[in-house]
């Protein structure tokens, strides 16, 4: 009997604020690159390439996510995977049914290894072991998920209580999941040895996640069915329709179904997992030095201990510090005591009440041809600096209230500009008057570099008027 394809599907939408500044809603923690050369999507994606039967992976992403995406993919060879674009969020549960209907109607009802984009796994073995064992219990009918065994009465997790296993490495009954405790709970749940934290991967068949959610969530299935339906392909990406899934319940798959069904099973996974949830959790899981110190980037250290360090644009240096957490982007500086570090979202949410854009954007923002970063401003003046990726180009595009000027750093810029079109190289330069169409172009082989500044009356990004653009933006 040949065996059901078992498809990854990884959620990848997620706008998690506890790493802040270095995670912001425009630029997420699964997309940065905190523990090794990839980012966390891209070993996500990496950890399921060696497991058995494994198919291409099915992504569900933001609107606002898709070019990121897409591109980090392709930057580890992966050709092939499909993307379901949400247009609102509306939670795990309907994410999760629209990537099993539209699995269901591509394959022979498969299996389905559910995953966060954004989570670490240090022993790949002990993972793929578990896998192993989920996939035996879910061909037969459960609905799996995989506990993590405590390692100490954390208080942020929620806990997924389980029979006792009559075979190591089985899959276990659960009994109840249970919401994050308080300290004085979580440690009777860790001394217990029953309890285990939830740590919200999952697998299932397609099919009869479907029949759970019918059952006991079927305004989610019938929303989504229709969102699937309805759903328009572009380009590389599969929109699910937005009247349709707007009607779905904004519900986690534990509330709708998890906690409901008696088909729940759990494998036990004790791999060196964390959901890298605030800059403490991420210290954890970091390589550290003699002092215990967890450093990223240019970073010089004397007396310090238990101490997490990470910069990006310039050097960090610090002094008879211990269990602080020193955080350095190219516009904002995170100083905290890690003993705090869930406090971060508070400090976010302060930053959101003053409408300070570090809350959301960083000053480097990334777009589909490639990147700007904003390197200075002032009244009526704003100089940016352009990666345009070879092939790539930018919306034909006109602007009411600024002009632009453009300099050449490096490669070779196609231009057009008004009804001129001409090509520009390393210190060549043009300008951009209001009101004239044009747009950007690298026809090379290596990037494009180029400086912008634009002049005007209002420099705001909403001050874009786009005529073509091959990307579908509007």
């Amino acid at each position: 009997m040949k065996s059901s394809p078992l498809i990854p599907v990884i959620l990848c939408g997620g706008s998690g604020t506890r790493l802040w500044p270095l995670s912001r809603e425009g630029y997420p923690k699964q997309f940065l690159r905190l523990l090794g050369q990839e980012s966390l999507l891209q070993q996500t994606v990496q950890r399921v390439q060696s497991i058995k039967g494994i198919d291409a992976p099915l992504l569900v992403s933001g609107e606002a996510y898709r070019f990121i995406a897409a591109e980090q993919l392709r930057e580890i060879g992966v050709e092939n995977a499909d993307m379901l674009l949400e247009p609102m969020r509306r939670n795990t549960a309907p994410a999760i049914a629209a990537a099993a209907i539209h699995a269901l109607n591509a394959h022979d009802d498969p299996l389905l290894l559910v995953l966060a984009s954004d989570h670490a796994i240090k022993d790949q073995e002990a993972f793929r072991i578990a896998v192993d064992s989920a996939v035996q219990a879910a061909t037969s009918g459960d609905l799996v998920t995989f506990g993590i065994h405590p390692q100490s009465p954390e208080t942020g997790y929620g806990y997924i209580r389980a029979a006792a296993s009559t075979e190591a490495g089985q899959a276990q009954h659960v009994l109840e999941f249970v919401e994050k405790p308080n300290l004085a709970l979580a440690e009777k749940y860790v001394e217990s040895g029953n309890y285990y934290w939830n740590s919200g991967m999952f697998l299932f068949r397609a099919s009869r996640f479907l029949e759970e959610l019918e059952l006991h969530a079927p305004d989610v299935l019938r929303a989504c069915r229709q969102a699937v339906v309805q759903a328009k392909k572009d380009t590389d990406f599969i929109r699910l329709d937005s009247a349709a899934y707007q009607q779905s319940p904004d519900i986690a798959i534990d509330y709708a179904v998890m906690e409901k069904t008696d088909r729940a099973a759990m494998v036990a996974l004790d791999a060196g997992w964390s959901d890298i949830g605030s800059w403490a959790s991420l210290w954890d899981v970091a390589d550290k030095d003699q002092d215990n110190n967890a450093v990223r980037g240019d970073a010089l250290l004397q007396d310090c201990q238990d101490c997490m360090v990470h910069g990006t644009n310039r050097l960090v240096t610090a002094v008879g510090l211990r269990n602080i957490a020193i955080i350095e982007t190219a516009d904002a500086l995170l100083v905290m005591n890690t003993d705090q570090a869930q406090d971060t979202k508070k400090l976010v949410s302060q930053l959101l009440k003053s409408e300070r854009p570090e809350a959301t954007q960083h000053r480097q923002v990334f777009r589909p041809w490639g990147s700007y970063d904003s390197i200075g401003n002032g009244e009526r003046f704003q100089v940016k600096r352009i990666i345009v990726k070879p092939g790539a180009k930018l919306s034909l595009q006109m602007h009411h209230h600024r002009a632009e000027h453009w300099v050449v750093v490096s490669g070779t810029a196609k231009i057009t500009n008004g009804d001129q079109e001409y090509l520009l190289s390393e210190n060549q330069s043009t300008y951009i008057p209001i009101g004239v169409v044009h747009s950007l172009e690298n026809p090379g082989k290596i990037p494009l570099e180029l400086i912008e500044i634009q002049s005007g009356g209002y420099l705001g990004e909403d001050d874009i008027v786009r005529l073509e653009d091959r990307y579908g933006r509007t």
